[in-house]
């Protein structure tokens, strides 16, 4: 019996880490505002309160430039055949 409790614990941590990962940025803010009244001193919802969004949140930067100037080329391998 203690161990489906155990693995119930385990396995709502993880759903609930995985939703707040995928969740998208704009629902993210507003929702770890919310939970920040609950918990003030939650630096990692402190965090996620300010993100800026983008990819994921942060500083914005995806990793892509709009200056074609940066831009990376493409490169093809091809796979051996055998």
């Amino acid at each position: 019996m203690l161990q489906h409790v155990i693995v119930a614990l385990i396995v709502l941590g993880a759903g609930l880490y995985a939703s707040w990962t995928l969740l998208p940025a704009a629902l993210r803010r507003p929702l770890a505002r919310r939970l920040l009244r609950v918990a003030p001193n939650a630096g990692w919802l402190r965090k996620a309160a300010r993100s800026a969004g983008g990819c994921g949140g942060g500083d914005g930067c995806c990793g892509c430039s709009s200056d074609p100037a940066q831009a990376k080329p493409v490169t093809l391998h091809r796979l051996p055949r055998h």
